[in-house]
């Protein structure tokens, strides 16, 4: 079996198109389609249903994926087994919620680029779920931990939501001093039908019949709808406390939840994907407090 037609396997696999996996490759369609063909002559199976859309994997795919990626990160350990002195490089692509990417990790990434120069880090923060056995992310943040799968999870922090308005909407529409009183006000919240995790859906906890008036897919969109005055949302705590316009309400009103990082097993030993994981565990730890329920010495209005 040729090692060159398994790694495009692998292409066609993830990016779902031949013609997607021969630009990734930097080949010819031509050529990603015949040698696609020599290996399941190869094999005697065949990998793929080839349609006019893409490509989707068949039973004996889905079970061939398996053991490729496990042969990809044995090349990968082994060349870097063979020059464990030299200094990490590569690129490492994390996927993570955009509340935690943008606000958090983004502006901390260059500590880790200061350490290692040789190496790239690409951040893909949007509120949705990334496959890691596809190689959409080699390391993924999440919100809950794996129940299955070869994955290797590990706990990040706990953190802390709550309700928050902006001075200017409760200075014009009253300041709640209930959960029964939010029937009154504009309400923030997720597009339901977007909600990619169980995790996300927390509106219940905070009162069973949230309507939300204005709803946006994403924890960063909120935020900003919020502190624009278009009502009351239930924001993370971390991002809200940086503002001094948004308000704490409620403030016995607080859900706990998680944030995880998550890797293939298959990586948990390449150098460059390690160190990438022990710094996001580094830094959140070290910066844990941004986590956790802030000050709300103000709580339940603006203060003079």
């Amino acid at each position: 079996m040729n090692w060159d037609d398994v790694r495009i396997f692998l292409a066609v696999a993830r990016n779902g198109q031949i013609l997607a996996a021969s630009r990734a490759l930097g080949l010819n369609h031509a050529t990603v389609a015949r040698r696609l063909t020599a290996l399941e002559d190869a094999l005697g199976s065949s990998l793929f249903q080839r349609r006019t859309s893409g490509t989707a994997l068949t039973m004996q795919g889905e079970k061939f994926l398996i053991h490729a990626e496990a042969m990809e990160s044995a090349s990968l350990a082994a060349a870097e087994a063979a020059d464990a002195n030299s200094e990490i490089e590569g690129t490492v692509r994390i996927g993570a919620p955009d509340g935690f990417g943008v606000a958090f990790l983004a502006p901390r990434l260059h500590q880790l680029i200061e350490r290692h120069p040789a190496l790239r880090i690409e951040l893909v923060p949007v509120p949705r779920a990334f496959s890691l056995s596809r190689r959409e992310a080699d390391i993924a943040v999440t919100l809950e931990r794996p129940r299955e799968g070869r994955l290797v999870a590990r706990k990040l922090t706990d953190y802390s939501l709550g309700l928050y308005a902006s001075r200017h909407y409760l200075d014009t529409h009253g300041i709640p001093q209930s959960l029964d009183e939010l029937r009154h006000h504009r309400l923030v919240g997720y597009v339901d039908d977007l909600l990619y995790t169980a995790s996300l859906d927390y509106t219940a906890a905070f009162n069973t019949e949230w309507h939300s008036r204005i709803a946006v897919s994403s924890a960063m969109g909120q935020t900003e709808a919020v502190r624009a005055g278009a009502g009351i949302g239930i924001l993370h705590a971390f991002m809200a406390r940086r503002d001094s316009d948004l308000v704490p309400l409620l403030p016995q009103q607080t859900l706990i939840r998680s944030y995880w990082t998550v890797l293939h097993e298959d990586l948990r030993s390449i150098r460059r994907v390690a160190l990438v994981s022990d710094f996001l565990a580094e830094i959140v730890a070290r910066d844990r407090a941004e986590f956790l329920v802030p000050d709300r010495e103000e709580c339940g209005g603006p203060a003079p």
